[in-house]
């Protein structure tokens, strides 16, 4: 994130900016002085400080932030463009704009087979805890088309021009058209960096340095053609011990009748 963002910050010199400031507590911003002084990059103000941190910001034309995660709540996204309103002149741009999240079903048991490894350590030992623990958890996989059921649904869509809550929550359903298998599912996001201009992590999509966002179940759903699954995530950031909560809940439904409903946390699982 770091060293894209000096990237940013030096193409807009380039690009005509009169003046840049580049906000950020890591040891890379000394690095981004040495190359801009080598590369006669004049304009740039550096700061040695999270921008949420800065009493009274100079106020500027356009604030571009890149702080977006594999889930992308997950690096204070909501936190730094709610403060980044303040460092805006009237009428002026921030960049990204908003920002939709998508989930699908996921299919495919590769992921599964990773997960229920515990069930075959052996040696007499009930490893049931360890696996349950380790279900509640989000991972970052390289997720294909091919894993998924391919009817992706938005479950959270949001302007950054507008009020920005740092609890984020929504549902997403599907009807299942056969009998099929449900592992997990899968999280992406689309945002939206100006009118036209978007930048997505979709598996449907070019690859980027982001992969997906994988939720396993405690168990996978075993669906019915005509059965209605539905996924409801919820996170928080900006506060938390850990920094950030995701929780999800999978009901499946039958008839109209919920036959099946699982619950899990990564604050019931590993972070690491």
């Amino acid at each position: 994130m770091e060293i894209h963002l000096r990237r940013i910050a030096f193409f807009a010199r380039q690009l005509g900016a009169r003046e840049v400031w580049l906000y950020d507590p890591g040891a890379a911003l000394g690095l981004a002085e040495v190359v801009a002084a080598r590369n006669r990059i004049d304009g740039l103000n550096f700061v040695a400080a999270r921008s949420l941190d800065v009493d009274d910001p100079p106020r500027v034309d356009v604030v571009v932030a890149e702080v977006l995660g594999n889930f992308a709540y997950e690096e204070d996204v909501l936190e730094t463009l709610r403060d980044a309103q303040r460092f805006l002149k009237p009428n002026g741009t921030l960049i990204p704009r908003s920002l939709a999240q998508w989930a699908a079903p996921v299919t495919n048991d590769r992921f599964e087979r990773d997960l229920k490894s515990w069930q075959g350590i052996g040696f007499g030992l009930d490893w049931s805890d360890a696996e349950r623990m380790t279900r509640n958890n989000m991972y970052v996989f390289a997720i294909e088309p091919g894993d998924l059921l391919p009817a992706p649904a938005s479950w959270d869509e949001l302007d950054f021009a507008g009020a920005i809550e740092s609890r984020r929550s929504g549902t997403s359903r599907w009807l299942l058209a056969e009998d099929i298998v449900v592992y997990g599912f899968a999280l992406w996001w689309e945002c939206t960096l100006a009118p036209g201009v978007t930048l997505s992590t979709s598996p449907f999509r070019a690859r980027t340095h982001w992969d997906q966002i994988y939720l396993p179940l405690l168990t996978p759903v075993a669906g019915c053609a005509g059965d209605e699954i539905g996924l409801t995530v919820a996170s928080e950031t900006g506060g938390t011990e850990s920094g950030i909560e995701v929780r999800w809940t999978v009901e499946q439904k039958r008839a109209g009748a919920v036959i099946d409903r699982q619950s899990l946390s990564i604050g019931e699982g590993f972070l690491g």
